[in-house]
């Protein structure tokens, strides 16, 4: 028997063209009974057809003056908030706009137009320095990095804007709560599997970087779509009661990290990768670059392809991403959400792959015509 879709009202998904969002608003429509709209700076891209009934709006997230008539219109119950620039790239301004200025603008358009729920899409990396800590089983009792420790900035924004969506949480009736996931990969993803996938393409498998015993957590992009929409129904279902929940089952005001809850050794990941394309056994050679190693080539190929104005193909940056060890514990999304994973990490590997493969034919049949 079919599970009971559950009620969310109007749900208003912001960002909602984008990789996170429209898989949420994807789920929305198949999990639950509500009337969705979203917001994204244009909504050409990853929208439902037009019988699905989701209403696209056009807006800047950092101009209240653009937001306010929209969410008058909409009149949403919950708010969903995934808009934000990837984190590939430098571009600091446009992090800070976005993430803190964006997110700031948010919190007081809810607040005006009554919304009762706001669920937050923020980021396992603001707990650490992105540099050369480890994470093994982290949970939310571990500290935001200060700004003053972080080396990245879109961590940092990141959680300035966590900050801001929880300081909101019981201030004109709103309830908030963040969900922070783990190295997302899926369909339409532009970080992760592209990068796998292009090392694959270019018979470059045979290379490894350190030495595959960093546990890490890639989390598959539905399953970060089901964590919020778990908690848009437990914001909603909090906001009925006359008394607040006890601590231990608080969901508003609260932060919850979000994998597939199936660490796995980087490079196995990557394997994982190449193996559902098919056209990898496993049996080949490889070539261990150690730590150190590849950060001192790392290093000469920054500077010199900086000196050629050319992107370098090894940074030390990727170098320290293999190498760490990042991993989290998603108990307190089980205890308060009831969050358990809907897709194993090998189906979804498996479902991305196919996805990235049938964009790739359809690419080489228009350059055929």
């Amino acid at each position: 028997m079919a599970a009971k879709k559950q009620q969310l009202g109007n749900v208003l998904v912001i960002g909602g063209c984008g990789f996170l969002g429209h898989h949420i608003v994807d789920l929305l429509l198949s999990r639950t009974i509500s009337k969705v709209s979203v917001i994204d700076l244009f909504t050409t891209r990853n929208r439902r057809p037009d019988s699905d009934g989701v209403g696209y709006f056009n807006a800047d997230i950092t101009d209240i003056s653009a937001l306010l008539p929209i969410f008058q219109k909409v009149k949403p119950d919950i708010v969903i908030h995934t808009a934000s620039p990837t984190a590939v790239g430098t571009n600091n301004a446009l992090y800070y706009k976005v993430n803190v200025e964006g997110t700031r603008c948010v919190v007081e358009v809810c607040e005006k137009a009554n919304v009762k729920a706001l669920v937050y899409t923020s980021s396992a990396s603001i707990i650490s320095d992105n540099n050369a800590m480890d994470l093994i089983n982290a949970d939310e009792r571990w500290p935001v990095m200060p700004a003053k420790s972080q080396t990245e900035y879109y961590s940092q924004t990141k959680a300035e804007a966590e900050q801001l969506a929880l300081a909101a949480n019981r201030k004109n009736k709103l309830l908030t709560c963040s969900i922070r996931p783990a190295g997302i990969f899926g369909e339409g993803d532009i970080q992760n599997i592209p990068n796998f996938l292009n090392v694959h393409y270019t018979n470059r498998t045979n290379f490894q970087l350190g030495d595959n015993t960093n546990l890490f957590d890639f989390t598959y992009v539905q399953n970060v779509a089901y964590a919020h929409l778990l908690a848009a129904y437990a914001l909603l279902q909090t906001s009925t009661l006359s008394t607040p929940p006890l601590d231990h089952e608080k969901v508003d005001g609260e932060a919850f990290f979000i994998t597939n809850c199936e660490p796995v050794y980087f490079w196995d990941f990557a394997r994982g990768v190449w193996q559902a394309a098919g056209r990898y056994d496993g049996t080949e050679k490889v070539w261990v670059i150690g730590r150190d190693v590849g950060l001192g080539l790392g290093g000469v190929m920054e500077w010199a392809y900086w000196f050629m104005g050319k992107t370098p193909k090894l940074t030390r940056k990727q170098v320290k991403y293999s190498c760490m060890t990042r991993y989290y514990d998603c108990t307190k999304a089980h205890r308060r959400l009831g969050y358990t994973p809907i897709v194993k990490l090998r189906d979804g590997i498996q479902k991305t792959v196919d996805w990235f493969e049938e964009e790739k034919r359809k690419e080489g049949e228009k350059k055929g015509q």
